[in-house]
């Protein structure tokens, strides 16, 4: 294949072209279109103006949603605002300012987290501007291989906890099992400071072919006495509107009480509106019914991106059953390669090294494909120049 012709044919075409943030495509978005001119009552079920200030949990009729979404039980999951990542922030900002109980993580000479790799770069910025250390720990194909983990925690005394996305993982599409759950907690339990699984479960309800479920971490926490080791995330911004849903947060009895006087100095309640508008949307959409629309509309996406890495000779990849990514693996060396020549043609993907701490993928060998956003014509044309920008790399690095 002679892939330098192809790419000066490709080159004068003057493509402008995005593959990098899983971001849901406008036909997804029009699925909940009906949720503008829903029209909702002043008064919650429990007789709260709901245009007021106040309900610091959210709606309980929300909180019934996010646990239905989350898949734990309505006590732990409060109702927020549109983004499951600025509750991830308060959180974290709580741990390093205020501490859970043990002091402010800023007070330590190190406080470190466990970032499963390839994993989602928000997760890393967020650490990183916080000050916090990150420590990549490998996926195995269910999790984090719990041999390293522990192995990390037993020897290292400033790790505070590790990221964690178990549902068709960002971007590697993994779902952990039980052993890896039941693992995570057996060594998070036994630290000699106050350590978090921060659950990021963004993917809970996307799925697009049958996938394997994901155990509810807070019932086997709960079984084994320790419940207080998990906070759980989540949000409907891949559900409904991705700008304007509702971010859940998940936490025991006794890490609400101690985390409700900070959240309480950040807001003054959550947009109670919006919260009671999604609850009758989805009182009159079913919610299983809802996703099956949107698996129909990401299904063949993801089918054509694996089409085309087919029809060609280099590199490995995923096949995820949900989730909004496929995670392309060249040799190593050759990551960075790609995505410069992509962008010559006018495709933009996420930056080389983005799904590991610091932007530093030791091995340059990961690129994350964005497959949702963009229609199908132009993700035969993204795949395209993508396919021939790969051969075009090996060919280069054959010389």
């Amino acid at each position: 294949m002679d892939y330098l012709s192809q790419f000066e044919e490709l080159k004068a075409q003057k493509l402008n072209l995005d593959l990098t943030r899983g971001k849901p495509a406008e036909d997804q978005l029009d699925l909940s279109s009906s949720l503008e001119s829903l029209k909702v009552d002043e008064y919650g079920s429990d007789g709260i103006d709901i245009r007021n200030y106040g309900q610091l949990k959210g709606l309980s009729e929300c909180r019934e949603l996010g646990s239905m979404i989350l898949g734990c039980n309505k006590e732990y999951v409060w109702a927020g605002g549109n983004s499951s990542l600025t509750l991830m922030s308060q959180y974290l900002t709580y741990l390093c300012i205020q501490g859970n109980g043990d002091g402010p993580w800023s007070a330590e000479e190190r406080a470190s987290i466990l970032c499963p790799v390839p994993g989602y770069d928000r997760h890393f910025i967020l650490s990183e501007n916080l000050g916090i250390n990150m420590i990549p720990v490998p996926l195995g194909g269910s999790g984090p291989k719990l041999d390293v983990v522990r192995s990390y925690v037993e020897s290292d005394s400033s790790i505070r906890g590790i990221w964690c996305v178990p549902k068709h993982s960002n971007p590697t599409g993994e779902t952990f099992d039980k052993e890896t759950i039941e693992g995570l907690i057996e060594i998070f339990s036994n630290t000699k400071k106050k350590s978090m699984i921060f659950w990021d479960n963004a993917y809970a309800v996307h799925d697009f072919i049958d996938s394997k479920p994901l155990e509810d971490i807070f019932s086997i926490a709960e079984e084994k006495g320790n419940e207080d080791l998990i906070v759980g995330f989540g949000s409907t911004s891949k559900i409904t509107y991705a700008g304007a849903g509702i971010g859940f947060i998940a936490l025991s009895k006794s890490n609400q009480a101690s985390f409700s006087s900070f959240y309480s100095a950040l807001t003054i309640g959550p947009d109670k509106l919006n919260q009671f508008r999604h609850v009758k949307f989805f009182q009159e959409n079913d919610l299983k019914e809802h996703m099956m629309k949107h698996a129909d509309l990401i299904r063949p996406k993801f089918e054509l991106v694996n089409k085309w890495l087919e029809g060609q000779v280099y590199g490995s990849w995923t096949k995820p059953t949900g989730g909004y990514f496929i995670l392309l693996k060249t040799d190593p060396g050759l990551a960075k390669r790609v995505i410069s020549l992509a962008s010559e043609l006018g495709l933009k993907l996420t930056p080389a090294g983005s799904t590991h701490p610091y932007g530093i993928d030791p091995q340059d060998e990961y690129i994350r494909i964005a497959p949702t956003a963009c229609s199908i014509e132009e993700l035969h044309s993204a795949m395209e120049v993508l396919v021939c920008c790969l051969g075009l790399a090996y060919q280069e690095n054959s010389k």
